[in-house]
């Protein structure tokens, strides 16, 4: 995907600035062109994505007072760790579409691999997702600036067959040590002991998931607008 191009993400930001007319909408564009943007989507660590993210959004007046951010597939990841990492940004509602919350360096997305028959080796060399996910250290940090939200919105596309398994998309994962039976996010480790701060979001009503039918990034924009902009965008 692109932040920018016609045929991509540049199609949702014409959909949303028809839809409403006259607000800000930045598009991240990681990279000096959509080019390299594309190819950084790839290749460039997922660190080095999310600081560069950072510094675009602070150099932005017309965000200081907050905004709603939307991620697509990996983008909705990034988009999380930019408000655990990124202390300078106030992100107000969080919109997850198809990321992938519970999934070595040359690829981005072997950065968020999660092998559930190799729970130790995941945790201890992972590049990226043990560290967002608090599998290891314990960040306060983490769980106190994902408290900022007002919401946290989880999409997940019930015919996926990009990414698996799909619920990762609401944080499930496969039960450790094995490759079928599904936990759900509220059975796992980092819900009950609230490594995240997820339990405490959904205590305050602030975690939401939201299932629309259809393959990965799949969706009518009616459904869109009455489940994401009617609720989420427009204030």
């Amino acid at each position: 995907d692109s932040c920018c191009f016609s045929f991509s993400l540049g199609a949702v930001q014409k959909k949303l600035n028809e839809t409403l007319p006259g607000v800000h909408i930045l598009s991240l564009r990681i990279g000096d062109s959509e080019v390299t943007d594309v190819e950084n989507g790839y290749f460039l660590h997922p660190d080095k994505q999310i600081q560069m993210a950072c510094d675009i959004i602070k150099n932005d007046p017309l965000l200081a007072d907050g905004f709603n951010a939307i991620g697509f597939s990996q983008g909705a990841q990034f988009l999380r760790a930019l408000v655990q990492r990124c202390s300078a940004v106030k992100i107000k509602n969080l919109i997850s579409l198809g990321g992938q919350h519970q999934v070595q360096k040359l690829l981005v997305q072997a950065s968020y691999w999660h092998d559930p028959l190799h729970e130790t080796e995941y945790k201890n060399f992972s590049t990226f997702l043990s560290d967002i996910n608090n599998e290891i250290t314990l960040n306060e940090d983490y769980i106190e600036r994902l408290q900022t939200l007002d919401n946290f919105v989880l999409v997940k596309f019930e015919n996926d067959t990009i990414v698996e398994p799909a619920e990762t998309e609401w944080f499930g994962f496969y039960k450790p040590g094995q490759s079928e039976e599904i936990q759900t996010l509220k059975e796992s480790t980092l819900y009950i002991d609230d490594r995240l701060g997820l339990r405490k979001l959904d205590e305050d009503s602030k975690l939401h998931f939201l299932a629309v039918p259809g393959n990965h990034l799949k969706f009518e924009w009616s459904w869109f607008e009455e489940n994401i902009i009617n609720v989420y965008l427009r204030n």
